[in-house]
């Protein structure tokens, strides 16, 4: 692909040239055997001799060859290139429910869990809107979403345990912020692409059924509606467990909500089971929320290789042929 395809027709002069210089070699043979028998002369023309007449085309070749590097490069050649979003919009939703006070990764749950979503608020490219909503029994909007990304890190720190885990109000807030947020920048044709980030460790509690109008499956249904796919950590293991009034309870991980909640939103379903696989997940999702592809000028390596192929045209001409070609 190229922005500008018909500075290519500059390739016909250069082969016009190929042409040309071929045409005179021919003709110059068939005059030169017009009164010397070159069968007798090659016999008698030392062997490197005859290296140095065959190396003497080289330095020319290798000029047309940049030559043609150049046109390609005027031509304005396109490619996929991978560059910072100016704008986008990440709402992180993090489960406090009390089964994050598991320590079944060290320290604990939501301690490792706050240690990775500051870190990817750190590392988080620079213009992109971040939010942050907690959910237990309900849901709290924390930070509404910001390019100040110290802000959400402040709010990380404060995040209270609570009972209950109602998953589908915090998809449901984020989506609402979302929408606020869209709503000033001119609404949903102009709005810049969005994604939910939910951290959670386990099944949902309120309400029962996660298909209920306040369902985590049915929010799931609304943001695949609302162009916002939601991409889902399910972080534990599933031998955590919690001291609940003097009980040792088992918090096993969800992965099967959570894994259905990322298809049902067209979001992708990431497990860690540590800080440094939960650093990895935020990783990989900072790559795919932080950058996108788009075409560009690709003209510089062809101007580059162009470039160095001519200067080495020209000294190759200088030691073969005492000239410049």
């Amino acid at each position: 692909m190229f922005s500008n395809p018909w500075w290519l027709l500059l390739a016909l002069p250069v082969l016009a040239v190929v042409a040309v210089y071929v045409y005179i070699l021919r003709k110059r043979r068939r005059r030169a055997l017009q009164f010397a028998n070159l069968e007798v002369l090659d016999r008698v023309t030392p062997p490197e001799n005859r290296w140095v007449r065959r190396l003497r085309h080289v330095p020319l070749a290798v000029l047309l060859v940049a030559l043609l590097l150049m046109v390609v490069a005027a031509a304005g050649p396109q490619a996929e290139r991978k560059v910072p979003r100016n704008k986008a919009t990440v709402i992180l939703v993090m489960d406090v429910s009390r089964s994050m006070e598991a320590t079944d990764v060290a320290p604990s749950r939501i301690k490792a869990a706050q240690a990775a979503a500051k870190k990817f608020a750190d590392e988080l490219t620079e213009g992109i809107n971040l939010g942050l909503i907690s959910f237990a029994g309900t849901a709290s909007s924390l930070v509404t979403p910001t390019p100040d990304h110290a802000a959400t890190k402040a709010a990380v720190d404060k995040l209270q345990l609570a009972d209950k885990t109602a998953t589908g109000e915090g998809i449901f807030a984020a989506i609402q912020q979302i929408q606020t947020l869209n709503s000033v920048l001119g609404g949903q044709a102009g709005a810049p692409p969005a994604r939910i980030v939910l951290l959670s460790d386990g099944k949902q509690t309120v309400p029962d059924d996660e298909n209920d109008p306040r369902g985590a499956f049915t929010a799931a249904r609304k943001a695949k509606e609302e162009n916002i796919p939601v991409s889902t950590i399910s972080f534990g293991t599933k031998t955590g467990t919690v001291d609940l009034d003097g009980d040792r309870v088992p918090v096993p991980v969800d992965d099967e909500s959570l894994r259905e909640i990322a298809n049902l939103s067209g979001g992708t379903f990431f497990t860690a089971s540590s800080l440094d696989e939960l650093n990895k997940v935020y990783e990989t999702l900072q790559q795919e929320i932080g950058y996108e592809m788009r075409k560009g000028d690709n003209s510089r390596p062809w101007i580059i290789a162009g470039t160095i192929l001519a200067i080495i045209a020209v000294v190759g001409s200088l030691l073969v042929n005492q000239r410049v070609p």
